[in-house]
């Protein structure tokens, strides 16, 4: 008879071995036992009976405007949204106020964020003209996600449009950079395409072409310098097509709303429906999940990126780009599991193994012996309707107000504790930052 601090029983386990009925013991925050372990003891029993325990989701990209934006976002309440909706640990990014582009901005991020989010976390930095030569120290500065480069939509020294600050970038580092992948010229050029008080333009200057010609350019200086890339939020099926030929240095991250939303949202959501890779027509739709059914895309991303009521309102194009997406990033994704558009271990594979698999980190990602014991446990019966109202994100608003799904996250379990329970916050603030492969400290 073993003794462990939680036992998570009668679950039905989705992780390496399969799915089928097992229990996860627990100690000292990481996963100590699976199988049936009905004769062991435990300071706590959680029973999962009718339940799926999923690993951890890890959202690799999230905005939570702290430092400088925090009226409509902070570390605190956008980690609140994130565990609310069974998302265990975060990747979160550098267009902040200061931008996260010094060690200084950087170190001060983790302070903020350490027991004070109740997720897990790591931060990117920002790569910039500017900070190219600090980048290989700044990469493996403890809790850094890696490099996050904006080719386009970006402004001040985060925006490198020229093939040549990319390149200089790449050279410089060693890990994994992320890209925004537009390209800032032609978006230029295009801006007269925007058409006043009318959202449904904004596909039209931010086109397809804009989002392709980028992303073709970062392909070729990934080849050219050897390093790998990941490219984040993909809008085109012709991105997908592409990228299938250019696995060997480029990883893909999807999102919910580019694989749910499609043309008819700018006349459902207005500005709310406004993001940057914008929400395309259901061909390109269809285009994204042929890469997800494919295994071209890697990683399911929210782009969580909140903006108050009042900033959305402003009339198009002043109005800001942007939606919330962490708290729903589980629950949508479930209902198109339940809707036979994916299986569950593909579900599984995007949001842990997949992070894990290309950024490295230490003991995350996935439900075995030794790894943390961060799960996400789920009600695939469940009916819910998703409410504005239920939004923990300060900014109170998600495109998905009013939309049943079927598929529920019922538990957040963050190293062994229970964060969230059947809706309800019951532990502490409790994150820390992720340890990443690459970076161990020595």
């Amino acid at each position: 008879m073993a003794h462990y601090e939680q036992i998570f029983k009668n679950g039905t386990l989705v992780n390496h071995d399969g799915t089928g009925l097992a229990d996860v013991g627990v100690r000292h925050g990481r996963i100590a036992a699976l199988g049936n372990l009905s004769g062991d003891t435990a300071d706590q029993v959680i029973d999962c009976h009718g339940l799926h325990i999923l690993p951890g989701v890890i959202d690799t990209q999230v905005h939570f405007r702290e430092p400088g934006l925090t009226h409509k976002e902070d570390l605190e309440s956008g980690s609140l949204s994130a565990v609310m909706g069974g998302v265990t640990g975060v990747f979160e990014m550098p267009n902040t106020n200061p931008l996260t582009t010094t060690r200084e901005t950087f170190e001060a991020k983790i302070a903020a964020g350490t027991n004070r989010m109740h997720c897990d976390f790591a931060f990117y930095i920002g790569g910039t003209h500017e900070n190219v030569g600090e980048l290989p120290t700044l990469e493996k500065l403890p809790g850094c996600a890696g490099v996050k480069v904006f080719m386009g939509s970006s402004t001040g020294s985060l925006l490198v449009p020229d093939d040549d600050g990319v390149e200089n970038i790449l050279r410089a580092i060693s890990r994994r950079a992320a890209f925004h992948s537009e390209d800032e010229y032609m978006l230029e050029e295009r801006k007269h395409l925007r058409v006043p008080g009318d959202p449904s333009s904004h596909p039209v200057w931010r086109s397809p072409e804009v989002a392709l010609n980028s992303t073709k350019r970062l392909v070729a200086l990934a080849h050219k310098t050897g390093k790998r890339i990941h490219v984040l939020h993909i809008s085109t099926g012709e991105e997908m097509i592409f990228l299938a030929d250019h696995k060997d240095v480029a990883s893909v991250e999807v999102t919910p709303h580019h694989l749910t939303l499609d043309e008819t949202a700018y006349t459902k959501l207005g500005t709310y429906a406004q993001m940057n890779p914008p929400v395309r027509d259901a061909v390109h739709r269809a285009g994204i999940w042929a890469g997800v059914d494919n295994g071209v895309a890697d990683i399911l991303g929210s782009d969580h990126a909140p903006h108050t009521r009042e900033e959305k309102d402003h009339a198009y194009p002043a109005s800001h780009s942007g939606m919330t997406g962490v708290q729903t990033l589980v629950p949508i994704m479930l209902d198109h599991v339940n809707a036979g558009r994916m299986s569950l271990t593909r579900f599984v594979d995007m949001t842990s193994a997949g992070p894990n698999r290309l950024f490295g980190i230490a003991n995350k990602g996935r439900i075995a012996v030794g790894y943390d014991a961060d799960l996400t446990i789920v009600d695939l019966k469940r009916i819910e309707t998703i409410r504005n109202e239920d939004v923990k994100s300060r900014a109170g608003w998600t495109p998905y107000d009013g939309v049943s799904v079927t598929g529920w996250p019922v538990g957040t379990i963050l190293r062994g504790n229970t964060v969230m329970w059947q809706g309800e916050l019951v532990s502490p603030s409790l994150g820390q930052p992720m340890r990443f492969l690459e970076a161990l400290p020595a």
